[in-house]
């Protein structure tokens, strides 16, 4: 099978890359601009320009079978651009729409789109998230990564191709960047965060187990025009999130009793109140779809993914400091 992945340069795309390749997939890589270096286990790139309404994906598409897109203007913390919504619009919506009207076109049977956890919003109260919760999204990536799926799900009513919507809460693993890297970086140095009374559940999805549910959707038939949420079947505390990863670095956690008011406190008067809210709050998700009808599993429970991410931490830290 030929399989099309946008954003193979990406934290996802490459892990993902050479995974497809191990199982036999030969794998094209559509990109924005030539890499400055190689993405393990594609066969062929071809440079599509800026993702768009109006990209070129003819040349991209031939003979695929199916189309894994992770491409996507993601959440960015320190917004600077002054029409952000039109921008996430034109790559979020306008891209994937063109991409899937080119891609039912030229005859691809499957594609596979990574939207968001944020497609429904950004909390989930008492209860998880499931595939039946009403969307609520409450930023432009939110949006946009909901309008995009409402395009597709319009796309496959007239078309022959098939499309499944994965929709994963934060993506952590070797590569990590944001604000999981910023807290490796805090834990590795040992500083005392005030975080210990917080009181909340929020789920993760370990690289490695979104990975092996992109490659089961593949093929499997119950897959076909599905919305999935995807976890690691387990929640965390934003405390516990800081003890798995104190653990895998061998690093004790210091984590100070602050009020979670006086943290909401700080954060109004710092201008971080959304920041604040993400370490505070409730965001969880259910897997029971996922493992109902398609008998998916995480093959990587949580300790291991954090002492798999904690060890490429320490190894990418260790070579800074060699050079």
């Amino acid at each position: 099978m030929r399989i099309l992945v946008t954003g193979a340069t990406g934290f996802v795309g490459r892990y993902l890359c050479p995974l497809l390749a191990a199982q036999g997939y030969a794998v094209t890589a559509a990109v924005r601009s030539a890499p400055e270096r190689g993405i393990d286990g594609v066969e062929t790139v071809v440079q599509v320009g800026e993702i768009g309404p109006d990209t070129a994906w003819r040349a991209a598409l031939e003979g695929q079978d199916a189309i894994i897109h992770l491409a996507a203007r993601t959440h960015v913390m320190n917004e600077t651009e002054t029409d952000s919504e039109a921008i996430y619009e034109r790559i979020n919506v306008g891209g994937t729409t063109g991409l899937a009207k080119a891609a039912a076109e030229a005859g691809v049977r499957r594609l596979i789109y990574l939207s968001s956890v944020k497609a429904l919003g950004e909390s989930s109260g008492g209860e998880p998230l499931t595939e039946e919760t009403l969307p609520a999204p409450e930023d432009a990536y939110g949006r946009t990564k909901r309008e995009a799926e409402k395009m597709l799900l319009q796309i496959i009513e007239t078309s022959n191709l098939e499309v499944v919507i994965l929709r994963p809460p934060l993506i952590y693993g070797p590569g990590a960047k944001g604000n999981l890297l910023s807290l490796l970086r805090a834990c590795d140095k040992g500083l005392p965060l005030p975080l210990g009374q917080i009181r909340n559940r929020r789920s993760l999805v370990n690289l490695e187990n979104l990975a092996d549910a992109i490659v089961l959707c593949l093929d499997h038939p119950n897959a076909a025009n599905e919305i999935f949420l995807i976890s690691d079947g387990e929640a965390l505390s934003t405390p516990g999130l800081i003890q798995h990863i104190c653990q895998g670095l061998g690093r004790p956690s210091r984590l100070l009793p602050f009020p979670v008011w006086g943290l909401r406190l700080a954060g109004k008067i710092l201008g971080k109140t959304d920041a604040i809210d993400r370490l505070t709050g409730s965001l969880e998700v259910s897997n029971a779809k996922i493992h109902q009808q398609l008998d998916w599993t995480p093959p990587v429970n949580m300790i291991q993914g954090f002492e798999r991410t904690a060890e490429w931490y320490l190894n990418q830290r260790n070579r800074s400091k060699n050079d």
